[in-house]
């Protein structure tokens, strides 16, 4: 009988089950684990103060979770969650990893630093003072070259990695916060205003400005990368853009604060509402979206779409 209930168990499992997703819940100290086919939270991983942004090590073994106010790299098993150790570093808002792998930098926000570590050992390699308000990080796709907006200031800043020197410090926009690197050039989102600056990556020029909505606050370009989509935080809409062209293609209701995006296999966007609780999860194709609830404002989302 026992083995009948198993049986019966795995056949009304769907079919596509499989993978975890990891939302950073930076008020309530937690992360919460959700069965991304379920759409439903599992259980939270217990933070220290405040988690806000994720990053997947290079060998794809590793996923950092920085807690600001905690101090500390919160580091887990990607497929199961399990907390694997816990790293003292300074004030990790931000962090990713450099294209070769060879870089690890970390945004202090709260303590106006930009640090850069070996990504083995999470010593520290250089720090560089940055003020004010260090939030959002991009590479250069040589890896040459590390580029972070200043909120408090509304500059962007570029550090070459070679000379481990800033390059350049620039004025891109009011409050900028989310910044890619995409066909040659920077694309950063203006946060205290309504739109995205395209940036020349060697002086900081602005070439263009888009207007996206009210907040416009992180931009994160699709797997096959034909559409770049935009949160628009005060707005509530998440708008997605050509890539090539950067002309506005639809505009979605996502009310409630729509900051980070992770893009599951089914082609949906999970997208964490700041103010809500909840993570939107998205289609793309019709606009329609389900809610799921989490802990207090939910920054940071990774998703695992490999099963464990």
């Amino acid at each position: 009988m026992r083995l009948v209930a198993i049986l019966l168990c795995l056949a009304a499992w769907p079919a596509n089950a499989a993978g975890l997703a990891f939302v950073l819940n930076s008020a309530a100290a937690s992360v919460s684990v959700i069965d991304i086919a379920r759409q439903t939270e599992l259980r939270r991983i217990p933070a220290l103060r405040e988690p806000h942004h994720v990053a997947l090590s290079p060998d794809g073994r590793e996923l950092l979770i920085g807690d600001t106010a905690g101090n500390e790299i919160l580091v887990l098993d990607p497929a199961t969650g399990a907390v694997i150790r816990r790293v003292a570093v300074a004030d990790p808002y931000q962090l990713g990893f450099s294209p070769d792998g060879h870089f690890l930098t970390v945004t202090g926000l709260a303590r106006n630093q930009v640090d850069v570590l070996d990504p083995r050992t999470f010593s520290l390699i250089r720090r560089f003072p940055a003020r004010s308000m260090p939030s959002h990080l991009a590479y250069s796709p040589d890896s040459s070259m590390v580029f972070v907006t200043l909120q408090g200031t509304d500059n962007l800043m570029a550090i070459d990695l070679r000379s481990m020197a800033v390059r350049w410090t620039a004025p891109i926009g009011k409050t900028p916060a989310g910044v890619i690197w995409h066909n040659n050039a920077l694309i950063v989102a203006n946060m205290g205003s309504d739109h995205i600056a395209l940036v020349d990556p060697v002086d900081g020029r602005v070439i263009q400005r888009i207007v996206t909505g009210r907040g416009a606050h992180q931009l994160f370009l699709s797997p096959d990368r034909r559409i770049l989509y935009v949160n628009n935080r005060v707005a509530g809409t998440t708008v997605a853009l050509d890539a090539a062209s950067l002309k506005p293609i639809r505009t979605y209701s996502v009310p409630g604060g729509p900051d980070d995006i992770a893009f599951a296999a089914d082609g949906r966007l999970w997208i964490t509402r700041r103010f809500a609780e909840k993570v939107a999860v998205l289609d793309p194709a019709t606009g329609q979206a389900t809610a799921i609830e989490v802990g207090r404002s939910p920054h940071g989302i990774w998703l695992n779409t490999k099963a464990p």
